[in-house]
């Protein structure tokens, strides 16, 4: 009774009120794109940032611009970070971070070319065989690597 009460009283508000009610009650969180990049000789691309904890090796990606799709995005960061197109690419998964509260879309691409770095948030760009990673890559982006790999050894090209 209580909730049939509570529903109509939300139906009749105005649809501004309404829309602010609903982002005030529901959780905030950030949205990334990132990408395993394989180039023709199954090496991986990592990038390393100046603003990442830690060793700063990691998968490429940005955060998504409001209205923004999560392929349009990744090609941007691309495209800004290393002047790199990508020749094709696919989600591999999503997954959800509790702290901070983040959603990353995690996509296996391929692309060819070389990466330089053009933007000042990132150090140095490198193709790394998959049995030479670098030391200091963290266990979490290795198991990103490891798990869009995987994921995809049964997709078609």
């Amino acid at each position: 009774m209580l909730k049939d009460f509570l529903a109509a009283l939300f139906r009749r508000t105005p649809a501004s009120m309404r829309r602010f009610l609903s982002r005030f009650s529901q959780p905030r969180f950030t949205v990334t794109a990132g990408a395993v990049i394989t180039d023709d000789q199954d090496r991986v691309l990592l990038l390393e940032h100046v603003f990442r904890p830690g060793s700063g090796w990691g998968i490429p990606g940005g955060f998504i611009a409001a209205a923004e799709q999560p392929e349009a995005a990744l090609r941007r960061e691309l495209r800004e970070e290393v002047g790199l197109e990508l020749k094709r690419l696919e989600i591999a998964f999503v997954r959800t971070l509790r702290r901070p509260q983040h959603i990353e879309i995690v996509f296996r691409c391929c692309a060819q070319g070389e990466a330089q770095p053009r933007s000042l948030e990132v150090k140095n760009a490198a193709w790394f065989p998959l049995h030479a990673l670098p030391e200091t890559l963290s266990e979490d982006q290795r198991r990103l690597i490891n798990r869009a790999l995987a994921d995809g050894a049964n997709s078609p090209e």
